[in-house]
């Protein structure tokens, strides 16, 4: 059922932002430690599990395969897994809700399963395209059917053996990685995969930690990565560090709003994701990390964050697969920045929760901006100040086009506002709560 809309408008703050807290758990990983979990025998505990519609949809899902998932009362979720090849048909279809990561891997694991599910999600999910996971995982002998275009629902039929597959990302995508490495799990023999550009590696990681056997080569900028199939998964403790993906929004906004400082604690820190803020390094942003450390695989680190002017940068476009999900954020920090950005390589924005290249630009337009996009590219001409919001910008159910639009909102002359936020919580959790209460103005605004 799809959630009701919630308009939310975004002033300046009266005072600069400041405090010390954690964002919400990495989204990537809280999903793959569900599903490894549930593929593993015996019990699994997660600490920092997000509980983001989005992540609870997962959870939801490996329940109806036959998993015991459960949250006790102090935050810990327990996972009492199948093993690899034991689990159950679905009785239910599969609602994944908005979340085209849980759909495109759980596709991996049900192909190499001899079961029958349905697969389904939000109006948002059922327009993204699965032709990309879809392709690879036929050749493991698993049928799919879908609508036109490769779209949600679809029914999978699970291969009854399931081949290994041997297959080449054609585009950086850790979701189609994911969903081959997944799927080879129940598949004899070696499993492998060549990607041309290194993409976020939680499932390795992950794969790892549960006792599996993966072998990764660098190649150039890519990897090729080796699976032994049929691994018997033993379930393993798992600590998820803050979602970097969530930390950019109070980080860039605490830049933004003049005499700002924030600790930001617990942050993940794998070399790639941290592309954002690298790129910020690079604009002069004062971002320091500190206690930096290792849990459950993951190097982590507090950021302390203290506001200051930012300059124009250039973007490669091998930066890419390392802060996909951060060019919107980034993208209102450059429309504040002093002088021309430039962002190349933006093909994979426009296969998200909606087309966000094109709905980055319509945002930053709206409020004042101006941004031209050629191609996969952008340009932001900044002027040293924040643009002259006022706009309304459409969020197209998609979480991260509503977050920058209302941190664009904390510095602009007049309000931002978005005419629907309420699928900021399928990532963020506590979003605007929080912001509130390091001192921003966001408000409900009436439709």
């Amino acid at each position: 059922m799809d959630t009701a809309a919630r308009p939310l408008t975004s002033a300046r703050p009266a005072t600069p932002l400041s405090g010390v807290f954690r964002v919400p758990g990495d989204k990537s990983i809280s999903h793959r430690a569900l599903m490894f979990g549930a593929l593993a025998i015996g019990e699994t505990r997660i600490t920092g599990l997000l509980t983001g519609e989005d992540v609870l949809r997962t959870a939801a899902a490996m329940r109806a395969l036959g998993a015991e998932v459960t949250r006790e009362p102090d935050g810990i979720w327990r996972v009492a897994g199948r093993g690899i090849g034991g689990l159950m048909e679905p009785a239910e279809v599969l609602d994944m809700g908005n979340s085209g990561t849980a759909a495109r891997l759980l596709c991996g694991i049900l192909a190499s399963h001899d079961l029958f599910a349905v697969m389904t999600g939000d109006a948002s999910l059922r327009r993204r395209p699965m032709r990309r996971v879809i392709d690879p995982l036929t050749a493991t002998g698993a049928r799919f059917i879908t609508r036109e275009g490769g779209r949600l629902p679809l029914a999978i039929e699970g291969a009854r053996d399931a081949l290994p597959l041997d297959y080449r990302v054609p585009v950086p995508s850790a979701q189609v990685k994911s969903a081959v490495l997944l799927a080879g799990l129940n598949a004899r023999g070696i499993t492998r995969v060549e990607e041309p550009e290194a993409t976020r590696d939680h499932s390795e990681n992950m794969l790892r930690h549960f006792g599996a056997a993966v072998r990764v080569e660098t190649i150039g900028a890519g990897r090729i990565i080796e699976l032994q199939g049929q691994p018997e998964l033993l379930a393993a403790d798992v600590v998820v560090p803050g979602d970097p993906s969530s930390a950019a929004f109070p980080l860039v906004a605490a830049l933004l709003v003049p005499g700002s400082t924030l600790k930001i604690q617990g942050v993940g820190l794998n070399p790639l994701r941290t592309g954002l803020f690298t790129t910020l390094a690079e604009m002069g942003a004062a971002v320091v990390t500190l206690n930096q450390r290792v849990a459950g695989g993951e190097p982590v680190g507090d950021l302390l964050v203290t506001a200051g002017p930012l300059r124009a940068v250039d973007v490669p476009a091998e930066r890419a697969p390392s802060m996909i999900d951060e060019y919107p954020v980034l993208a209102v920090a450059a429309a504040c920045a002093t002088g021309t950005t430039r962002l190349f390589g933006l093909k994979e924005l426009r296969v998200k929760e909606s087309d966000r290249l094109t709905a980055l630009a319509a945002l930053l337009t709206v409020n004042g901006a101006k941004v031209e996009i050629a191609g996969d590219d952008m340009t932001i001409h900044g002027t040293g100040t924040p643009p002259s919001g006022g706009g309304l910008v459409a969020s197209h159910m998609d979480h991260r086009i509503a977050m920058p639009a209302l941190v664009l909102g904390m510095v602009t002359r007049e309000p931002v506002s978005v005419d629907d936020g309420s699928f900021i919580d399928t990532s963020f959790p506590g979003f605007v709560e929080l912001m509130n209460a390091a001192g921003a103005a966001i408000r409900n605004a009436l439709p």
